[in-house]
C-alpha cells in the first residue's frame, strides 16, 4: 500500500510507492554505461596535465603546485555556476524580479590522483584526505565572507558529472540556500535535534541502518529516493568546515556506504551533499551528509506537487545494503 511520509528535516511529504517498481522500463543505465570519459591520456585531472587545467588553488600531499606528488588537488572550475564579481554590486528590484550578478566561488576537487578509482573505490585514509581538503576550502570561503559553502560530488553522467575522473566541487555563494533554510527551521525540535533523536533510535532499531556507529549511515524512513542515505556524526555540531577528530569515522563510514551502493546497485549514479550551518549563524544545527543514487526520474506528478515519489521501502533498501 502506498503510504504518506513526512520529512522532519523540512517538513516536505513524500510517497512510498513501492508498486510503482514494477512499471516497464528498458534496461537502467549505470555510471559505467554513461559516464563521460575521454581518454586517461587526455584527461586534464589525471597526473601530468596539471598545466592544462586553472592554476591550483591547494593540495592535500607533496610537491610543488601544478605538479605531480598530490593526493588530492582543488582548482577553479573552468566553467563555474558562480563568478567573481565585485560583491557590492546592488539588488535590482522590479516589482516582483529581482536580480543581481551572481558573485561567487567555484572550484574543482579532484579526489585522487586516480582515473578510475572513485570515492567509493579510495581507502579510508584517502577519503579522510578528502574531506580535510573540501574543509579547507570551506573554512576560506567563510573567511572570505560568503554567506554559504556548498560541498558536493556528482558521480556519473546520470549525476551530473561532466568528466569521469573523480571529483567534488565546491560553491561559494552569497545567499543561504533554500534547502538549508528549510532543515534550519526544522531540525531543532522541542525534544532536542532531530538527527540526534534520529541516533538514539538506531541504538535501540537498528532496521534502517547501513553502517557506522560514530558516524552513522542509514536509509532514511522519510526516504524520498530509492536507496537514500544519510550520514550524521554522533557528536553534535552545527558545521561540517569546524568538525574534528569525528570525520575520521565520517570519512570511514562514508567509504563503506558508497562502496556497499558500489555493489549492489553496481555503481549508480549518484549526488553526495554536504549540508552545514552558514558561517555566523548561532541556530542549532546538526551538520551531515545526503547521499541520493540518481534510479528514477522526476515527472510531471513530482515537479507538479513538489512531492516525491520513492519505490523502494528503506528498511529494504538498508537490509539489502547491508
Amino acid at each position: 500500500m502506498a503510504e504518506l511520509r513526512r520529512d522532519p528535516l523540512t517538513g516536505r511529504w513524500v510517497i512510498l510507492a513501492p508498486a510503482r517498481a514494477a512499471r516497464p522500463h528498458e534496461r537502467r543505465a549505470t555510471t559505467a554505461d554513461t559516464a563521460p570519459d575521454a581518454a586517461v591520456d587526455g584527461c586534464p585531472f589525471c597526473p601530468g596535465h596539471e598545466r592544462e587545467t586553472p592554476p591550483e588553488l591547494a593540495r592535500r600531499g607533496t610537491g610543488a603546485a601544478d605538479g605531480p606528488g598530490w593526493t588530492v588537488r582543488v582548482i577553479p572550475n573552468r566553467y563555474p555556476i558562480v563568478q567573481d564579481f565585485p560583491r557590492d554590486h546592488p539588488t535590482a528590484n522590479d516589482d516582483l524580479r529581482q536580480h543581481r550578478p551572481a558573485a561567487g566561488e567555484h572550484e574543482v576537487a579532484v579526489l585522487s590522483p586516480d582515473h578510475h578509482r572513485s570515492l567509493a573505490q579510495l581507502d579510508d585514509h584517502q577519503v579522510l584526505q578528502v574531506l580535510l581538503a573540501l574543509q579547507d576550502r570551506a573554512r576560506a570561503h567563510a573567511a572570505a565572507g560568503y554567506a554559504y559553502t556548498q560541498v558536493l560530488v556528482n558521480h556519473g553522467a546520470g549525476g551530473g558529472a561532466s568528466l569521469a575522473h573523480p571529483h567534488a566541487q565546491i560553491v561559494a555563494i552569497e545567499i543561504s540556500p533554500p534547502a538549508v533554510e528549510e532543515e534550519i527551521a526544522h531540525l531543532a525540535v522541542d525534544d532536542g535535534c532531530v538527527l540526534c533523536r534520529e541516533l538514539r533510535r538506531h541504538d535501540e532499531d537498528a532496521s534502517l541502518d547501513v553502517a557506522g556507529r560514530e558516524a552513522r549511515l542509514w536509509c532514511p524512513w522519510w526516504s524520498s529516493t530509492a536507496y537514500e542515505l544519510l550520514l550524521a556524526p554522533r557528536q553534535h555540531g552545527p558545521r561540517f568546515e569546524d568538525a574534528g577528530p569525528e570525520l575520521e569515522a565520517v570519512a570511514a563510514t562514508l567509504r563503506d556506504g558508497l562502496s556497499r551502493l558500489d555493489r549492489v546497485l553496481d555503481d549508480p549514479p549518484y549526488n553526495l551533499i554536504v549540508h552545514t550551518l552558514p558561517p555566523g549563524r548561532a541556530e542549532d544545527y546538526h551538520w551531515h551528509i545526503h547521499i541520493r543514487p540518481r534510479l528514477q526520474q522526476e515527472a510531471g506528478f513530482e515537479l507538479g506537487t513538489g512531492i516525491l515519489i520513492n519505490t523502494v521501502d528503506p528498511a529494504e533498501a538498508a537490509r539489502r545494503l547491508r
